[in-house]
């Protein structure tokens, strides 16, 4: 009887040792389905294009809920929102579609009157000769020629508007263009800063201000203060605006040259500091 118990149990121990050794784990259906799947599943053309409709129809529900107002219209709403704020400013918000490859839209203006005091300007001219001579009785901060690069770079000597000779824009723009081109200040024909009439140029931006638009095409300005009177914001804004459509091409400049076809002005908003943003339908 006990052989027949010792010879019973060590069968049970070879069979269950075979057992666990040699017993083979299979993946279920639905993780060798997941293991085969080897690309991540794409929106249809009709998926997207719903998609596309969807966020188009959004954004067009969005725009409807501004108020659009003519600019006299408007003025009023947001005086009578600041009524008890004297001193807040008209904020003008202009939204240009710019494409690929156009310049950022920058320009000069000087307000009719005033909404804030203007920041101090220096003038750089790249002049030699009797034209430097000009440019520094017509008031330029700095005049020079290719001496002046060095210490540009190095930021040792900077300028908020620089202008140039055609004799000396190709000696400049090899060290200079992407420099200055980069903070939108390199000197270029289009924009009239590349002249031999140096004098002429300084003579009228004298008291002006430059405006510029940021990255994705968007221009901010505070036009006049609610102090202000209704003329003289309407007048602001109408004076304003004729500076941007020159620099976009939507009104011919004959100080410079003929360009690509103009930049779309989309939409223009007028608010305040603590009124809403109104949208302006006879800019």
């Amino acid at each position: 009887m006990s052989t027949f118990l010792s010879f019973s149990r060590h069968c049970c121990r070879s069979n269950i040792g075979s057992v666990i050794f040699t017993r083979n784990f299979t993946l279920s259906h639905v993780a060798q389905a997941r293991k085969n799947e080897t690309k991540i599943r794409q929106p249809s053309k009709k998926a997207l294009a719903a998609k596309a409709k969807r966020r188009a129809a959004k954004t067009a529900f969005a725009v409807s809920k501004l108020e659009q107002l003519p600019l006299q219209n408007a003025i009023s709403v947001l005086r009578a929102v600041e009524v008890a704020s004297p001193n807040a400013m008209y904020e003008l918000f202009i939204k240009t579609e710019m494409g690929s490859g156009v310049a950022v839209p920058k320009g000069r203006f000087k307000l009719p009157k005033e909404a804030k005091a203007r920041a101090e300007e220096s003038i750089l001219v790249f002049a030699e000769g009797r034209q430097a001579d000009e440019a520094k009785k017509a008031g330029a901060h700095i005049v020079g020629g290719i001496e002046l690069i060095e210490g540009i770079l190095n930021n040792r000597i900077r300028a908020t508007t620089y202008l140039c000779t055609t004799s000396l824009i190709r000696a400049i723009t090899p060290r200079l263009g992407r420099f200055l081109g980069q903070q939108g200040l390199m000197p270029a024909e289009r924009r009239g800063t590349v002249t031999d009439d140096i004098a002429g140029y300084i003579e009228r931006i004298q008291g002006t201000s430059e405006w510029k638009a940021d990255k994705t095409g968007n221009i901010h300005m505070p036009i006049g203060s609610m102090h202000f009177s209704v003329d003289e914001v309407v007048k602001n804004f109408r004076h304003f605006m004729t500076s941007v459509k020159q620099a976009t091409g939507n009104i011919k400049d004959n100080r410079q040259k003929e360009t690509k076809k103009p930049v779309l002005i989309s939409k223009v908003l007028l608010s305040s500091t603590r009124g809403p943003g109104i949208r302006i339908t006879d800019f």
